[in-house]
C-alpha cells in the first residue's frame, strides 16, 4: 500500500444520510472475512480467498490505514471504500494518483450505498488533498461498477487487457460533481 500523503488520520468518522465511513474494528473481522471469501464480490476482482486462510492469516484486528474507510449501516460493516496511491495495474494515466476502490456486500447491492459512500470519502480526501485527482479502474463486464464510476463523475482516459479481461481506467478531476 503506498501512503496518500500529509493526511491527518484518522478523521473524525464521516456521516451521511444513511452510513458512517469509520476506521476498521476489531468487531469488523467477521465482515472482512464475508466479502474477501464471497465469489459474487470477487467475480471480477479475480476470485475469492478461502475462508479458511482467511481466517488463519487475518488478524483480530482489522489493519488501519490511511484511505481505508468501513462503511457501516445502522451500527454493521455493510462494505470498504480504499483510497490510496495507484500502483496496481501500472497504467500511465494512473500513476501516483490517488484511486478509489470499493467493496460491499452482495446484500448490501442496488440501494445506493456504495454511491453514497463513494462520494462521502471523495469529499473527503476532496478536504483532505485539495486538488488531487482520483482513478478508478474497473472491468467494463461489470456493469455496476461502471455506473457507480459514471455517477461519480469519472470519464474515460483509456481501455486496456489485464487479469485475463478488458479494464476501464476512469479519472476524476477536483471538479467533478460527487452526487
Amino acid at each position: 500500500m503506498t501512503e496518500l500523503g500529509p493526511i491527518a488520520w484518522p478523521p473524525a468518522p464521516i456521516r451521511t444520510e444513511r452510513l458512517v465511513l469509520r476506521e476498521p474494528e476489531a468487531r469488523d473481522r467477521a465482515t472482512f472475512i464475508e466479502l474477501l471469501a464471497s465469489p459474487e464480490v470477487h467475480t471480477y476482482l479475480g476470485g475469492p480467498r478461502t475462508r479458511d486462510e482467511l481466517e488463519r492469516k487475518m488478524p483480530e484486528a482489522p489493519e488501519r490505514w490511511p484511505g481505508s474507510f468501513v462503511v457501516d449501516l445502522d451500527g454493521s460493516m455493510i462494505g470498504q471504500v480504499l483510497l490510496r496511491r495507484a500502483t496496481g495495474h501500472g497504467r500511465r494515466a494512473a500513476a501516483g494518483k490517488a484511486e478509489l476502490g470499493y467493496l460491499f456486500l452482495p446484500r448490501a447491492w442496488g440501494f445506493g450505498y456504495a454511491a453514497e459512500a463513494c462520494a462521502a470519502a471523495l469529499g473527503w480526501l476532496g478536504g483532505a488533498l485539495p486538488g488531487e485527482p482520483v482513478v478508478l479502474a474497473t472491468q467494463t463486464a461489470n456493469v455496476g461498477s461502471m455506473r457507480l464510476a459514471a455517477k461519480l463523475g469519472f470519464t474515460e482516459v483509456e481501455r486496456f487487457e489485464a487479469w485475463g479481461a478488458e479494464q476501464w481506467l476512469g479519472i476524476r478531476s477536483p471538479a467533478a460533481p460527487s452526487d
